[in-house]
């Protein structure tokens, strides 16, 4: 997600009186060149007696209540009430008087404080918008330490979506990703508990836990039909979001699994790590990236930017358009492709789009997820938070891929084997059994030319067969059951002749190639 980080108190009363106070300073009269000290204590007087009659006046009413207490005074007590919520804001009146209500005849005492979060909750739900969300107290903790250093769970990132809990992405190297999940899965249950109906916030305390801690997902993936089962076991999700290595002939591969507050000061450190190592042309891998702080999408998109060059638009509810130009003067002239997926979401699309329309840079990959709106994050007075979305944001020649997304110069789809679903390594898949589980394992086998026979969903002899010599070649027993730690190298070979074959990368290895050669 695009995400402008606002730490303010929203203090009611204390914006306005600003306000009000510089308008009154702005209008009064010119001061005198000499002001006597008796005018002054005088002027501080009436203001400190105003202010205790304005108090006295508002609990007042209350106190003759508590002194009086029959239905005369109470009907009176509401009257005045009503009139001074009317007299402050009147789209307000309504909701006061539900809270009194229920304050004054609901058959047991009330948490007020979590009327409040759930009146501040209800508005934004109001809003229909996945992005929109409040978070109390201890979901903003949690939300703050994902953007600024790191914290534990599962790793990816999620949003609400027609009632639905669903995978924007999986952070690299994280468990999510470890297990299979994948962009738009469906988040069912968490530990048997539904997900239906519940916020983003809601559904992260139930994801995240305490490293080492185990948790089962239950996910409905597009285009299979059964439920699948996913425990994942917790994990600590690193600070670090950039990762670069050398691949060959000078060609350089980095990748930024996430927009967080330190992520720019990575790229450049491992940018003038490998130009030490002698890259002359970068591959930048944004698959599987849900984006971040806005901010650092900025400083990123201007070191591949020509200085003065458009990066983005962002447009307000008025239709105003703000153009935000590339201020770095020393961009990198490195030559340049970017990989992009499904999983490529917001500060990701951001950067994808200004290096495409701004610096003519070839995409290579999948069609990016279509997120183009961007939220602020706002910390209320007592450390809860309401992140909103403000504005949409446009790419530089002013497309607004909000549930489009960006499609790549140069569209290279991944093996059907890198969409296999997660097989639970506490089953036993044996023979004469059937099961979707031994349909995916019998095309992992497959994949690594293990050769299972029909893929059928039927675990038979030459199944087994199969099964029985990659056991002996990865120097496990060799019983022909799929189970333990037979059923996670399965996977894990898997993951690794992906990150080998990878033709979305070999595409750009290609393309940058070409380039170097010009």
């Amino acid at each position: 997600m695009v995400i402008v980080k606002v730490v303010k108190s929203l203090d009611d009363g204390k914006l306005t009186n600003q306000d009000q106070e510089q308008e009154e300073q702005h209008h009064q009269e010119p001061e005198a060149p000499v002001r006597s000290a008796g005018v002054v204590k005088m002027k501080s007087f009436y203001f400190f007696m105003l202010v205790f009659f304005v108090i006295f006046l508002t609990a007042g009413i209350t106190t003759f209540v508590l002194a009086f207490g029959d239905e005369k005074a109470a009907d009176i007590v509401n009257v005045k009430e009503d009139e001074f919520y009317n007299q402050q804001r009147d789209e307000f009146s309504k909701l006061y008087a539900a809270y009194d209500t229920l304050k004054e005849n609901y058959y047991k005492d009330l948490d007020e404080e979590a009327l409040v979060n759930g009146a501040i909750n209800g508005m934004l739900e109001a809003l229909d918008d996945p992005y929109s969300d409040y978070m109390n107290v201890e979901e903003a903790e949690g939300f703050h330490n994902s953007i600024s250093s790191s914290f534990e769970g599962i790793g990816a990132e999620i949003q609400e979506k027609d009632g639905h809990i669903s995978i924007v992405s999986p952070i690299k190297g994280s468990p999510a990703e470890k297990a299979g999940l994948k962009p738009n899965d469906v988040i069912l249950t968490v530990d048997n508990k539904s997900l239906q109906g519940m916020s983003t916030t809601e559904a992260v305390l139930l994801i995240r836990g305490k490293k080492g801690s185990k948790v089962e997902l239950t996910i409905q993936r597009p285009g299979v039909d059964e439920p699948i089962t996913v425990p994942i076991t917790r994990d600590t999700i690193p600070l670090q979001t950039v990762y670069g290595e050398m691949l060959e002939d000078g060609i350089a591969k980095v990748s930024i699994t996430s927009f967080s507050e330190n992520t720019s000061k990575e790229l450049v450190e491992n940018l003038n790590s490998l130009k030490k190592e002698g890259m002359k042309g970068l591959v930048l891998d944004l698959r599987q990236n849900p984006g971040g702080l806005l901010d650092e999408a900025v400083r990123i998109s201007s070191l591949f930017v020509p200085e003065g060059k458009i990066l983005f638009k962002v447009e307000d509810r008025n239709g105003s358009v703000k153009e935000y130009k590339s201020k770095n003067s020393n961009n990198t002239d490195l030559p340049l492709v970017v990989i992009i997926d499904k999983g490529s979401a917001s500060a990701s699309e951001i950067l994808a789009a200004a290096v495409k329309e701004s610096a003519q840079v070839p995409l290579i990959g999948e069609k990016s997820f279509g997120k183009g709106t961007v939220q602020t994050a706002q910390d209320l007075q007592d450390g809860s938070n309401m992140k909103y979305t403000t504005a949409k944001w446009l790419t530089p020649k002013g497309n607004w891929i909000h549930q489009k997304g960006i499609e790549p110069d140069f569209k290279v789809s991944l093996p059907k084997y890198a969409s296999l679903t997660y097989i639970d390594p506490d089953k036993e898949l044996k023979l004469s059994m059937s099961s979707s589980e031994v349909n995916t394992a019998e095309q992992m086998l497959e994949a690594l030319e293990y050769h299972p026979g029909k893929i059928d969903s039927l675990f038979d002899e030459q199944m087994k067969k199969a099964v029985i010599q990659f056991q002996k070649n990865n120097q496990l027993e060799a019983n022909g059951i799929l189970t333990g730690e037979t059923t996670l190298k399965l996977m894990e070979s898997i993951r690794e002749k992906l990150e080998k074959d990878d033709p979305q990368l070999q595409k750009a290895i290609e393309v940058l190639t070409k380039q170097l050669k010009r």
